[in-house]
């Protein structure tokens, strides 16, 4: 099964020792809100400050769980609306040629 928002941040709030209760204190949210986080329920994605808070107090990526909460990282907006047509060909072409998208991939792992 593959790590959803909600059970990624459910996991690493039940590793730090929080209740729901006292992470959604720490966040200003309402706990039932971060239920409904964690159980992939909620209506719409999160804000992004609010993402960012998540990952800082549960010590996870904050640009993984963007991604995973189905945002994009606002830095990347200018380029992505800069390119915004080529992006759907791009994604595509990845889709269709898993060769081409493991080279990607591998292109960026090795530049971290």
């Amino acid at each position: 099964m593959d790590e959803t928002f909600g059970t990624l941040i459910r996991q690493a709030r039940k590793d730090k020792g929080y209740s729901q209760r006292d992470l959604a204190k720490l966040l200003g949210v309402d706990f039932t809100y971060l239920s409904k986080l964690e159980n992939d329920r909620a209506d719409y994605a999160p804000k992004e400050d609010v993402i960012r808070s998540l990952a800082q107090h549960l010590d996870l990526n904050e640009e993984e769980l963007i991604v995973l909460a189905g945002r994009i990282p606002q830095e990347y907006e200018a380029f992505l609306k800069q390119n915004y047509k080529e992006m759907p060909a791009l994604l595509r072409r990845m889709w269709e040629n898993p060769e081409f998208a493991q080279k990607v991939f591998q292109a960026v792992s090795e530049e971290e």
